[in-house]
């Protein structure tokens, strides 16, 4: 199939239509054509890969860098915001009685992971002027709900996997019914985690926050496209039908993260429409870029089984499309995400502009 056609699939898609609900103060933000700004905004942090390309010829953005806005730390930012999230997470599943489930709660959630969810969210509070502090319980619910997935996908039932995150997988290190058993407490604790800890929020928009995650990890988010994955296994499977499969289980979970951090940070509903539009984008871009990974990296590069995905003959981007076309779909998603933050104060959407480009780019 060709790529215009891919393109077409993906715009005519759910991928990015709009879902307003119950929200009424749309005045703070000015609808019209988005202007991109990425250009006043320098960035330390290195380009060199061929998935992310620059968004403003050289010519303009020499001419927007006559009066440049402070540098943007990129990769302190990340390594700040990890160091916190990492905290609030030891904090959050303390070794207690039943010693080893706790144990293995823990040697998932405490992996060394990238964060990209729970960083996700606590910039899109800060986009709309929230504080971070706001965002705190829910960024961990969302790291525990995703990792709860990674534990349960990597079961023997499922994509059988014996490494991630660089060590044996949950079911390895502890057992079957032991993985289980952590993936499930790590999910009921995510909940519970943002209606006990979050504080200063309304309730309104904590009950929104909480019905806006349940949405993304259950039988119309996550659970949909893994049961629609291992159904397709063995088939022939259309370019709609493996979007359908990673918008709902990656896209879905990314995009909750992001909207869920407006929504506590006080975000109005186009604000948190278009946030939710650029996370569905950076969310496919996520799997887009896996997919090349999987077959472009080795199994210690990613830290997880390289490879796997040919081996078990599962549809991927790559093997539908061609990597050339996958890498071009990548930089089309990059290209729309970012056009989604042009409405946005540039200094507050820094975060959000440069890791899309951070996903774009990664290679692991």
């Amino acid at each position: 199939m060709a790529f215009s056609a891919t393109i077409s699939s993906f715009r005519t898609s759910n991928l990015l239509k709009i879902h307003i609900n119950g929200y009424k103060n749309l005045t703070r933000v000015p609808l019209g054509h988005p202007k991109p700004v990425l250009g006043k905004i320098r960035a330390i942090h290195a380009v060199n890969s061929s998935l992310f390309q620059p968004f403003l010829t050289e010519e303009l953005l020499n001419e927007e860098m006559n009066n440049p806005l402070p540098i943007f730390q990129f990769e302190e930012y990340m390594a700040i915001k990890t160091k916190t999230v990492n905290k609030a997470l030891e904090e959050a599943v303390p070794l207690q009685h039943p010693l080893k489930i706790h144990e293995a709660m823990r040697y998932s959630l405490l992996a060394s992971g990238k964060r990209v969810r729970p960083i996700l969210c606590i910039a899109s509070c800060a986009l709309v002027g929230g504080d971070e502090s706001l965002t705190l319980p829910i960024s961990c619910a969302v790291e525990m709900i995703h990792t709860m997935s990674l534990i349960h996908d990597d079961l023997p039932c499922m994509d059988n996997d014996d490494l991630r995150r660089g060590k044996p997988t949950n079911h390895k290190a502890f057992g079957e019914e032991t993985a289980v058993l952590a993936g499930d407490a790590l999910l009921s604790l995510a909940f519970q985690h943002i209606a006990a800890k979050t504080a200063k929020v309304s309730s309104d928009r904590v009950i929104q926050a909480i019905a806006e995650l349940g949405s993304a990890v259950g039988s119309e988010g996550l659970v949909a496209g893994q049961v629609v994955d291992l159904c397709c296994e063995g088939k022939e499977v259309s370019l709609s039908e493996l979007e359908y499969i990673h918008v709902h289980k990656t896209a879905k979970l990314l995009e909750a993260s992001a909207v869920c951090g407006v929504i506590v940070g006080g975000g109005n509903v186009i604000e948190i429409e278009r946030v939710r539009n650029y996370a569905r984008c950076i969310g496919l871009l996520f799997q887009v870029v896996d997919d090349i990974l999987d077959v472009t990296k080795s199994s210690e590069e990613l830290g997880k089984t390289a490879g796997k995905d040919l081996a078990s003959d599962k549809a991927t981007y790559p093997k539908l499309m061609g990597i050339d076309k996958a890498k071009k779909f990548a930089r089309k998603l990059a290209n729309q995400a970012v056009q989604e933050l042009a409405y946005f104060d540039p200094i507050r959407a820094a975060p959000l502009y440069y890791l899309a480009e951070y996903i774009a780019n990664r290679q692991s």
